[in-house]
C-alpha cells in the first residue's frame, strides 16, 4: 500500500491508501476526491483525470508515453509536470506521491 495525497483546486487535502498495481485515478475515484472526472474509465481516452504531480515526483511518476501526451493535448492548463492519473501506476516506490487537482478538466 502507498499512501497518496490529492490536493483539490481549492487546497483541501485528501490522504489515501492505494493498492500496489491500481492507478491513481482509480484510487481517486474510489474515494471519491473531487474533481476527477475519469469519464473514459482509464482508457487514456480522454483527459478528464488530469493531474499536476508535485515536482519531487516527477522522477518516480516517470515520463508519459506518446499516447497519454496525444491526450493531454486535450486538457485544460498543461503545464510541464501534466500526467493522466490514470497512467500513473501504484507501486511502494509511489509511497508518498503528491498530485494536484486542477480548476477544470479537458
Amino acid at each position: 500500500m502507498a499512501k497518496i495525497t490529492y490536493i483539490a483546486f481549492d487546497g483541501t487535502v485528501y490522504d489515501v491508501e492505494a493498492r500496489d498495481g491500481s492507478t491513481v485515478m482509480e484510487n481517486a475515484v474510489r474515494n471519491s476526491i473531487p474533481g476527477i472526472e475519469a469519464e473514459c474509465g482509464g482508457a487514456c481516452a480522454c483527459a478528464t483525470c488530469h493531474v499536476y504531480v508535485d515536482p519531487a515526483w516527477l522522477e518516480a511518476t516517470g515520463e508519459p508515453e506518446p499516447m497519454e501526451e496525444d491526450m493531454l493535448d486535450f486538457a485544460s492548463d498543461v503545464q510541464p509536470n501534466s500526467r493522466l492519473s490514470c497512467q500513473i501506476r501504484v507501486s511502494a516506490a509511489l509511497d508518498g506521491l503528491i498530485v494536484r487537482i486542477p480548476e477544470s478538466q479537458g
